[in-house]
């Protein structure tokens, strides 16, 4: 890892932090960049070179369009058309950075686009001087609501930089019993891998909170994962290290997320650099937050990346939103921060989360409030498929350590869930795959997937990062079917009005471990 990292020390002030990015290259970096290659992490020779694509819907008539430079770019700019030989329409964005950043995020939201088109875009300084060679990029729009062609979408939680400095073939030497559980095997591919081979099976990603797992170089540091120069980490090498793990993971990630929608959600892992209460087992020494600047609390970095389309929908920020897709309403919601008015939400100060001291984003009540306006706006008769993500499970076969059955986001949502009759609700948190039947108030619906009053459940969890798989703990009642030793993702595809398949999909080798179809006859008076 230390050979990629490119700059000699880290100084907490942001213009510090830029200019020793701008102005200090690694030789590899520029070797391979020379040649047409970047490599996931390193700092690229020219500071303009734009890294780490993303997408995001703005509607079904927008796109924002959104990439990282090393040089803040004063007005970015990207160029864009319906055929590749015609990218001559332009627009226009902002960059943004934090403390201790070494990339700049710009976003350009791109306007008035067709429904369900193809475009071809390419953003500032592509395939500049020293870079590396890009192609022009594509996306096609969202579809409109009401469009009943049927189409899947990719939903993957806890995914986490892949690779020698995350989930790979190994684990840190002195991790012990608190070491990784089940590395990859030797010919099994990963996620993203996974991801990627299937990209033309769905329209777009979803993934619902935890991103990245910058936050982990500490655990790795500590189990020896980066070597025995690295077991200790201070405030400077934890800077440095939050930033090389999450950049390498967008840079893994912009295959995909180049040219497909990637809508994410708030987890536990975005919020600060120190996993909740890092435990070094082997030197005795408890990390808090104390060991994280500032621009790696409070879920800066989250913020700053991404831009979700909240203005459309009246959510807030990248935390709470919704958009239409076809027959389905896709809505995101937070688990960590901003529950109801006497709930503990589990990242704010007195949360399961050690030293946590997060957010809120929104003034008191705001986002349940926004989410019973949300669901009550639904047109049914155009989208009967409500869909909502979010981070943490309440139905789960785990034991309630680190806030792992939220309680507190059961007693937020639950009600809300069955009073607007939504379909499913997919989490994550824990590290596994567990497919529950209907329920609520822990009462299992007797129709089972043939047309059941209560919501779907479905956690997982099981994207993959380097601390590997949870363990299953027992077997509830509510249970239908659940794996702990496998990597997946899901594949929800929506047939038509009254049909919806989720499949768990293996990332090592693309096999289908688990398929159910939901029926619902979605017999609503609007």
């Amino acid at each position: 890892m230390w050979a990629r990292l490119v700059l000699a020390a880290v100084v907490l002030f942001r213009a510090g932090v830029h200019s020793q990015a701008v102005n200090e290259t690694d030789s590899l970096s520029c070797i391979t960049e020379s040649k047409g290659v970047h490599i996931p992490g390193s700092v690229p020779c020219n500071p303009y070179e734009p890294l780490q694509h993303r997408l995001a819907y703005a509607g079904p008539n927008g796109m924002t369009v959104s990439w990282s430079t090393y040089a803040q770019i004063e007005s970015p700019e990207v160029y864009y058309g319906t055929s590749p030989f015609d990218v001559s329409s332009v627009a226009t964005g902002y960059s943004v950075t934090y403390p201790t950043s070494r990339v700049y995020d710009n976003h350009v939201k791109i306007t008035r686009l067709k429904p369900n088109t193809k475009y071809w875009y390419r953003v500032q300084y592509q395939n500049c001087p020293g870079c590396a060679y890009r192609a022009t990029d594509t996306f096609v729009t969202a579809r409109e609501a009401g469009d009943e062609t049927p189409f899947s979408v990719a939903v993957v939680v806890d995914l986490g930089l892949m690779g020698r400095d995350g989930l790979s073939t190994s684990v840190g030497p002195l991790g012990g019993s608190s070491a990784a559980a089940n590395p990859l095997g030797p010919r099994d591919l990963n996620t993203i891998q996974g991801l990627l081979q299937n990209k033309d099976t769905y329209e777009f990603i979803a993934h619902y909170g935890d991103i990245a797992y910058a936050d982990y170089f500490i655990k790795e540091s500590w189990q020896g994962y980066f070597g025995n120069n690295s077991l200790i980490p201070n405030v400077t090498s934890v800077v440095e290290g939050y930033n090389s793990l999450l950049e390498q993971y967008y840079d893994q990630m912009t295959p995909l997320t180049s040219s497909k929608a990637y809508m994410v959600g708030a987890g536990n892992h975005e919020a600060n650099c120190d996993d909740g209460g890092a435990t070094d087992v082997v030197h005795n020494i408890t990390y808090t937050t104390s060991i994280c600047t500032t621009g790696q609390t409070n879920f800066t970095g989250y913020i700053n990346h991404f831009r979700m389309p909240s203005d459309e929908s009246g959510g807030d920020g990248n935390f709470w939103y919704s958009f239409d897709y076809g027959l389905a309403h896709f809505i995101t919601v937070d688990t960590e921060t901003d529950l109801p008015v006497g709930l503990q939400s589990p990242d704010e100060a007195g949360g399961t989360e050690a030293g946590a001291d997060n957010g809120p984003f929104g003034y008191p009540n705001q986002q349940i409030q926004w989410l019973e306006q949300d669901l009550a706006s639904v047109d049914r008769s155009k989208t009967p498929w409500i869909i909502v993500g979010l981070h943490r499970p309440w139905y789960i076969a785990a034991q309630n350590d680190s806030g792992d059955v939220c309680l507190a986001c059961q007693q937020a949502f639950e009600p809300l869930f069955l009073k607007y009759n939504i379909d499913l609700y997919m989490q994550g948190h824990v590290h596994l795959y567990e497919r529950n039947k209907p329920i609520a108030n822990y009462s299992i619906d007797p129709a089972g997937l043939n047309n059941p009053k209560a919501p779907w459940n479905i956690v997982n969890g099981a994207a993959g990062h380097y601390d590997g798989l949870d363990t299953l703990v027992g077997s509830p009642y509510w249970t239908e079917v659940a794996f702990d030793t496998a990597y997946g993702w899901s594949r929800l595809t929506f047939h038509n009005r009254t049909h919806l398949t989720h499949e768990f999909v293996s990332s090592a080798n693309g096999t289908i471990l688990d398929s159910a179809t939901l029926y619902k006859a979605h017999e609503f008076d609007n």
